[in-house]
């Protein structure tokens, strides 16, 4: 897709796009977090409702940044709070969908081929380029619940609310499943 017709598309819903300041202004690191998803979106040739749903869920999991976060950064002292909260800290939440727990740091780190890098560093999970190819492997293999983007979203056609509502068990459960998918329903 052409990114100059996509900005264009969204800025009605989503907000100016541009490195400006302002409250319905998207910065110029967000611009960048969609070119990033969007191009590895591209070259695993998502469908448009993946395409869709992959953007959904970032704009949800990394609070509209488009960029990697840590779970809990908005928290005073966040690593403080996640050593007495988490009970699967150190292996809190990092990236595009927030990676979780020390099995599905491991499931990743043989996927990506990273040679244990990522157990020995998880904020690796932090970098744009790492965390989208967490992202697009977790989504496409299924790799986070046992839920894939194929089991509830169609490849040939638009997808409905109703089949971006049941992909977030791809991701999250139900956790605010409507929510991201009235935004998956935008993107698409």
């Amino acid at each position: 897709m052409d990114k100059k017709i996509f900005f264009d598309t969204i800025r009605p819903i989503f907000g100016t796009l541009n490195p400006r300041t302002g409250k319905r202004e998207i910065s110029g690191l967000q611009v960048v977090g969609f070119e990033t998803l969007l191009e590895a979106f591209h070259k695993d040739a998502w469908p448009v409702s993946w395409v869709a749903y992959g953007l959904a869920t970032a704009w949800h999991e990394t609070n509209k940044t488009m960029q990697p976060v840590a779970e809990a950064y908005w928290v005073p002292n966040p690593e403080e709070w996640r050593k007495k909260n988490l009970r699967y800290y150190p292996w809190y939440g990092r990236g595009y969908p927030q990676l979780t727990w020390e099995d599905n740091y491991r499931k990743a780190d043989i996927a990506l081929k990273l040679d244990g890098a990522l157990l020995k560093n998880p904020d690796l999970a932090m970098q744009p380029d790492i965390a989208v190819r967490i992202m697009v492997w977790g989504m496409t293999t299924g790799s986070y619940t046992g839920r894939a983007l194929k089991h509830h979203l169609p490849s040939s056609r638009p997808a409905d609310l109703e089949q971006f509502r049941w992909s977030r068990k791809i991701i999250n459960g139900k956790d605010k499943a409507l929510k991201i998918a009235a935004e998956a329903l935008n993107f698409q």
